[in-house]
């Protein structure tokens, strides 16, 4: 059952102006460590930088309106952090007040899956959120 969808775009030039204005403010006000990281391995190519954080961006705001609380309601930037499963899927780790709501959201006898994609097509990265509920085992 689908308990959240959302989604969203993200100027990939609007990201790389942010980055030259604020840097490591806009930086770790944003992104996860992990995400930083990753993001920092990618940094060779031309315009790869800005595309990572862009598409993360997305994911984020994609996955605050999925929840349904958009980023407000103690939900932050950094409570939604963008990870890879062993097989490469992208998925979202929920910390903090994103956490919380993701288990205010959760029908009782079930667990959340975050179901995420991510694309770009530059100037625009794209993000979008499935949050379904299963089960439990």
């Amino acid at each position: 059952m689908i308990i959240g969808l959302g989604s969203d775009l993200c100027d990939i030039r609007r990201i790389e102006k942010t980055i030259a204005r604020f840097g490591d403010r806009f930086l770790d006000r944003v992104f996860t460590p992990a995400e930083r990281a990753k993001a920092e391995r990618r940094a060779g190519a031309p315009g790869a930088l800005a595309a990572t954080y862009a598409r993360r961006f997305a994911a984020k705001e994609a996955c605050a309106k999925a929840l349904g609380t958009g980023l407000r309601r103690g939900v932050f930037w950094r409570d939604m952090g963008v990870v890879n499963l062993p097989s490469g899927q992208p998925t979202l780790n929920l910390t903090g007040g994103a956490a919380e709501r993701l288990r205010a959201i959760t029908p009782a006898g079930m667990t959340a899956a975050i179901l995420l994609t991510l694309t770009d097509e530059p100037p625009i990265a794209e993000a979008m959120v499935i949050i379904e509920a299963r089960p439990a085992e």
